[in-house]
Formats: structure tokens, sequence, C-alpha cells
């Protein structure tokens, strides 16, 4: 059979832009459909801006430590509008970089929403296209609890395009999402509150590391509530004002209730009803190892399939599936293993390998080595901070099982541990490393006694 394309990407989010270029550069005819932003979730309501905010908030504390060196730095106050205004034209240049990246690679790019209609058959905005591959790429969509009143919350998507910075805000919620905005928010001068429905944040973290993150957001001005469920949200007649409700009876007002309790995999109006595209209990589509679904020539990647959640996840997955199907002497599958993350709190985090409690319920018998110290950057004035790191390390073959970090630039430091990490380092190679001095990072290769 003859088709219009050999691969129809329908979102052009990280994963989807990734297998578009890749797949046209090893000779086939693609096509990729977007309705809504070049870039997806990452570049426009992500990462980049929620990076570029955070920046903006570590800003104030790089300010006031100044003084401490000797700079009689004044500040006249915080322009929201000037942020947001910057960021927006940021993500417009990446816009366009990431449209020349696909017409330059020869993809022909779709704007409009895109509908399976059948087996191989796509339409667009009234046209029907055939493919032989159609890779389902579109993402994730922010999830809002229900009830009385969500209307009135800001959802992840929206809280990068707020006309005015709110002077008191409710987060809601215990992920990335969710303590990186309290962070920005409390970084930027406005009254912060996180409700938390558990009792410690960032389930699946390591469990001193959390405990960490809690006690360093606390010290910074965090208001935290654990064990802590809305019930209601109603306007109060005062402005923008808001009344929130708890389930155990107790009320905050607040200008703005920030939702970020997790996103669902964006389906809505995709047209699997038309074709046997299988999902799970959670929503998400059920995909084999080569990222195939039940219905043959439909493939799906990134947020729409269960595993990390991630960019450079949906990248690799991306390009992946290009290898697979027009380069496959090339073709290596993703490894899952020892996947680096930060998030983007003050202080950040960053992670890779397996936590205390992973690799102990995975059966290892581990040493455990940490360190709390105060950064050299404080040393002239009062803040008390202290950096956290905590290595895992398996008792019997000396492998290193994880490295965990709390502390500035976190995600800088643990990109090259996640490499040594891959790599198969062991204690002894962390030990045997000449660390490079003063810094933070050299740590990681002095800690010598086990604390555990």
């Amino acid at each position: 059979m003859k088709y219009d394309f050999d691969l129809f990407v329908i979102g052009a989010g990280s994963g989807g832009v990734r297998a578009s270029r890749f797949a046209a550069g090893f000779g086939a005819r693609v096509a990729v459909a977007e309705s809504r932003y070049l870039g997806g979730t990452c570049v426009n309501v992500g990462c980049v801006p929620k990076k570029l905010m955070a920046y903006a908030a570590h800003s104030s504390e790089d300010i006031a430590l100044s003084r401490s060196f000797g700079w009689d730095a004044q500040v006249a106050g915080f322009d929201w509008a000037t942020l947001i205004g910057n960021k927006d034209r940021e993500i417009e240049r990446l816009n366009g970089i990431y449209g020349r990246l696909l017409e330059n690679s020869g993809v022909t790019l779709l704007n409009g929403h895109a509908r399976i209609t059948g087996p191989h058959q796509v339409a667009v905005n009234g046209q029907t296209y055939s493919a032989q591959h159609i890779l389902l790429a579109t993402g994730g969509w922010p999830v809002l609890p229900d009830i009385p009143g969500k209307e009135l919350m800001t959802d992840s998507n929206q809280v990068f395009y707020l006309k005015q910075q709110p002077q008191r805000v409710l987060v809601i919620g215990g992920g990335y999402i969710a303590l990186e905005f309290a962070s920005i928010f409390n970084g930027l001068g406005s009254e912060a509150h996180v409700s938390y429905r558990g009792e410690l944040f960032l389930r699946g973290f390591d469990q001193d590391v959390r405990e960490h993150v809690r006690d360093s957001m606390a010290d910074k001005g965090v208001n935290l509530h654990f064990n802590s469920e809305l019930q209601a949200i109603e306007k109060t007649g005062n402005g923008d004002e808001l009344k929130v409700t708890f389930k155990d009876g107790s009320t905050l007002d607040v200008d703005c209730v920030f939702c970020a309790i997790g996103r669902r995999p964006m389906l809505d109006n995709l047209g699997l009803e038309n074709v046997n595209v299988q999902t799970d209990r959670h929503g998400l589509i059920a995909v084999n190892e080569h990222y195939e679904t039940s219905e043959p020539g439909i493939l799906a990647i990134g947020d729409l399939i269960a595993g990390p959640q991630l960019t450079p996840v949906a990248l690799a997955e991306g390009m992946a599936v290009a290898r697979r199907l027009f380069k496959p002497d090339e073709y290596r599958p993703v490894s899952y293993d020892n996947i680096a993350t930060a998030v983007f709190t003050l202080p950040n985090i960053a992670t890779v390998g397996l936590t205390e409690e992973q690799a102990r319920a995975a059966g290892h018998q581990v040493s455990v080595f940490t360190s709390k110290f105060r950064p050299m950057k404080l040393s002239f004035s009062e803040v008390q901070e202290r950096i956290f790191m905590k290595l895992v390390v398996d008792k019997v073959s000396d492998k290193v099982l994880g490295c965990h970090m709390v502390g500035p630039d976190a995600g800088e430091l643990i990109q090259g541990l996640a490499v040594a990490l891959k790599a198969g380092a062991s204690k002894a190679v962390f030990d045997d490393t000449i660390g490079i001095h003063p810094t933070a990072a050299e740590e990681f290769v002095t800690m010598r006694t086990a604390t555990r």
C-alpha cells in the first residue's frame, strides 16, 4: 500500500520533535501535527520557563548574600511583569527554533488538531493523511480535584501566564511542580503555603532527602501543611481573595490556589475509539518494549506511557523509535537504569540511582555515607542553610547504588556522578578520585566513614 507518509507524529513536544527530525534524517517521509505550541510542555509550560522563574527567585538570595561580601546592594522591588514578559519572549524564540529544526530536517509541519480516523489514517484540518506508522506523543495535561470551586484554581499550565504576582499562594501537591513553585513564589516575596495530603512530600525520593528538604523549605519561610486536604474554594468578595476550606474544618485566605497534584495523558479527541489502542488502569497507553500499541502501526512515547515522565526520557524514546523503524542497524533500546533527575526547589534536589529504601527492598546489604555542611559561600552571612549529600553503597560488591544531594546547583553536580554510576563505579573508585578544592562536590569523594 502507498502511504502519504512513512511516519506521522501527533504532538510536537520533546519526544515527537526528536522522533520526527531523526526519522526524516534517516530518509523517511515524516509529518508532525501540533495544535498548540512547538516544543510541548517542557519548552512552553514546564522545564524551561519553570527554571527561568526559579533563577528569578534565587536572585533574591544572591542579592541578600552579596552584602556579606561588601556589596551595598539595594533592591527597589521586584516586577512580575518584567519576568513574565522576558519569559514569554524567550519561549517565543525557542518555538521558532523548533519550527526551523523541523523544516530544515524536511519534516512536514501541520498546524492543527490531529485525530486518528482509522488504521493508518489521521485527519488534520479536514484533510485525511495515510501513514505506515503513527506515533502518539501528545504529552500530559494538568489534573484538578473534583471539589466545589475547582474552577477558581490555577493549574500548572496557567501559572506561567498569571497577570500579577499573587501575594498569598496556596500550593496543592507534593511533587516536583508543587514544591518548585512554592519555592519560586516564596523566593519572589509571596507568602507561600503548601498543602499535602500525606505525612511527607516527595514520595519516591530518599527519606533523608525528603526530611532535609522539608526542614530547609520551612527555614526559608514556606508554610508546610501535611496531612492536609482541600474540601472547597470560594470567593470572599474582597477582590481576588479566595477562601480555602480544608477537610479538618480549618480555613485559609489566599490570592491564588495553585494546583499541582499531577498530570494525565492528553488523549482528548484523539480518535482512539477508531482503532484498537488499549490503555491501562491509570489511563496510560499500553505499549511493548518497542513502544508499539495493540493497534498495528501505532506507537506511543513520553508522558502517554508508563515510566519516568521526564523530558530526557521522552527524547531518548523518540530517538529509539526513529532508529528502530528507519535505521535499525543503529538501534539500541532505552536504558531506564540510573536516570538522574533534579527538582529545582530552593535549595535544589538532585538524585541518581537507588534510594536507601529501594536498595534495602531489593535485597542489597548497604552502607550509607552522609554529610551535612554549611556552604563556603555562606561563611560571612548569618544564613545557616546546610548542603546534604548521601551515597548508598552495596556492601558485598562495593558498587555505588545511589547518589543524592540537596544544595546549590545539585543538578549540575549529580549529572557527572550519573555517568559514574552508569559506568558501574565502586566506592573505592570514588575514594581514589582526588577532589577539586574548595568545592562542595569534593565531599562526594571524601566521605570515608559510613553513617550506617
